[in-house]
């Protein structure tokens, strides 16, 4: 693995930061499912990465003098998979967690060799001998499966994913890893096998979800992780708040589900949702903000003077400021067998991860917006023959022309209007989707493998009960949109509300959640930042 040596000036930094200590031949530094390990730096001798397995230990890098330990776990808090093992003896600084993000944040250059080079490594092992610590075992057209690997990759874990549907005998295979086929999908990883766990129990395995510390007040926790969540995140970490993120799926929200994103400032050739939203969230890890997912918030309520989120696990999280970023999720089509197919030939997403599954087989988009139209855009581009499916009579109104120009040219799309999707038919897995002409009452059954659902957003509010004000459509009211009689209550004690504020003072509204927000990602990133603003001076009023 190259990059990451370290010259002297850079060790002598790092020495105020850890402490020196012997190393022998055969010790071990970490193993693969130990707690987040510390940042260790070989100053003499060296030490070897080493994947465990049944047959002996493989070597995926050695590291010697200069060289420091570790990937990007050392920033999500996740836990290893792999082990470190002195191979020679020698000595090594030992920097504790505390003092790693202490050193981020307070020495920018060598901040900057160290951060790129976890980046790196992350890289390397997600396509190398390092992928293969975790592997998920499951089926293309399982919903439990794509769930695992829809979350795998927006993690942007490193894993290796084993198709049954490849395999000559499923059984067969299964029975090799002592497995059977009620037990699909399963997990495996360095130190347990996980059978048909949910996305939250893999996440929990690898030490990425929300571990609370008893007693503790953040200043800022920011519910939801999509493009105004992150870089709420981003600003409160840059600007001194100690700053938690949550976000009951993944990171990335409705954004991190785009193929491509063709219009965010400072992309000319565009970026896909996924990149996008994974470089944001590794800023935001950097500057010090902790996210966690998947990490459902149950409910908001205001306790002895503090905002106090309760988690679905019971556990509660302190705070004295929160910016909810929760987003909104695409509405589900109005069909028998919906829930059957979700997951097996019914995505409300178009990453790489679907693309693959579909690829070369007719699929239907259905919807009007921006985010069908790039779906099928990209769809058509892996080979698939597109039918993008609009009820209403055109998208002239609700689509951006560049992607209207773009799909009237290519062969590989047929617009079809004045239509609805009305019923579902396959077996195991989608195989055909009826539709019919609104008009006419004519329909037509076609094949379809993939059916990718984008019609429209529904406010993702619901475990803020009462807590705070909404509108009738369930999307958060803030500021100026506030009624006057809130306003004018003894909540605001004479003061108006700030930018971003909602009818519960300290807590700020950001992004596709917030009533009147123009549901754009760059909209969405400027009001994340701002909304920082507003919280510094709610807490200034507070101390």
């Amino acid at each position: 693995m190259a990059g990451g040596d370290l010259d002297s000036d850079a060790l002598a930094q790092l020495g105020r930061f850890g402490v020196e200590r012997a190393v022998e031949g055969g010790e071990i530094l970490y193993r693969a499912g130990d707690d987040a390990p510390s940042f260790f730096v070989v100053l003499d001798g060296e030490v070897e990465i080493v994947r465990t397995e049944p047959n002996g230990d493989v070597i995926v890098a050695t590291h010697g003098p200069g060289r420091f330990l570790g990937e990007l776990n050392l920033l999500t808090g996740q836990r290893p998979y792999l082990t470190a093992r002195v191979s020679r003896s020698g000595r090594v600084l030992v920097v504790e967690p505390h003092a790693l993000r202490e050193l981020m944040g307070t020495l920018p250059d060598l901040s900057d060799v160290i951060f790129r080079e976890l980046v790196a490594r992350r890289e390397f092992l997600r396509a190398g001998e390092g992928a293969a610590a975790v592997r998920i075992i499951g089926s293309r057209y399982s919903s439990d499966s794509m769930a695992l690997r829809a979350f795998a990759n927006r993690s942007r874990l490193p894993y290796t994913w084993i198709d049954l549907d490849e395999t000559d005998d499923a059984a067969v295979f299964l029975a090799s890893v002592g497995m059977r086929p009620r037990d699909v999908p399963v997990v495996l990883t360095p130190t347990a096998v996980l059978r048909r766990p949910t996305p939250g129990e893999f996440a929990a395995h690898l030490g990425l979800t929300y571990r609370s510390v008893p007693g503790y007040v953040n200043d800022l926790v920011v519910v939801g992780t999509g493009p105004a969540g992150l870089a709420a995140a981003v600003y409160g970490a840059s600007e001194g708040l100690d700053t938690v993120s949550l976000d009951a799926v993944a990171l990335g929200g409705q954004a991190g589900a785009s193929s491509r994103i063709e219009n965010y400032v400072g992309f000319p050739n565009g970026v896909s949702g996924e990149d996008l939203v994974a470089r944001a969230a590794i800023q935001a890890m950097r500057l010090g903000a902790r996210l966690n997912a998947p990490c459902e918030v149950a409910q908001l309520r205001l306790a002895d003077g503090f905002h106090v989120l309760t988690l679905v696990d019971g556990s509660e999280i302190p705070s004295r400021a929160v910016i909810v970023a929760s987003g909104a999720r695409y509405r589900r089509l109005a069909v028998d067998d919906l829930e059957r197919f979700e997951g097996a030939g019914v995505y409300y997403a178009a990453t790489d991860l679907e693309a693959r599954v579909c690829k070369g087989t007719d699929v239907v988009v259905v919807g009007g917006g921006n985010s069908a139209g790039q779906a099928a855009i990209y769809l058509a581009q892996q080979g698939s023959p597109v039918s993008l499916v609009v009820r209403k009579g055109g998208v002239a109104e609700s689509m951006s022309h560049y992607l209207i120009t773009r799909i009237e040219a290519d062969p590989r799309i047929t617009l079809r209007v004045d239509t609805e999707v009305r019923e579902l038919l396959g077996g195991e897995h989608l195989e055909q989707v009826v539709l019919e002409e609104t008009h006419t009452g004519r329909r037509t059954t076609v094949s379809c493998e993939g059916l990718f659902c984008f019609i429209g957003a529904v406010p993702a509010t619901g475990w803020l009960g009462s807590c705070v004000e909404l509108d009738r459509s369930g999307f958060v009211l803030t500021d100026r949109s506030l009624p006057r009689a809130v306003v004018e209550s003894s909540a605001f004690a004479g003061r108006a509300p700030l930018p971003f504020e909602t009818s519960q003072p300290g807590v700020f509204a950001v992004g596709d959640v917030r009533h009147g927000s123009m549901k754009r990602v760059a909209a969405a990133v400027g009001e994340g930042s701002s909304a920082v603003r507003a919280v510094h001076e709610y807490l200034a009023l507070h101390e």
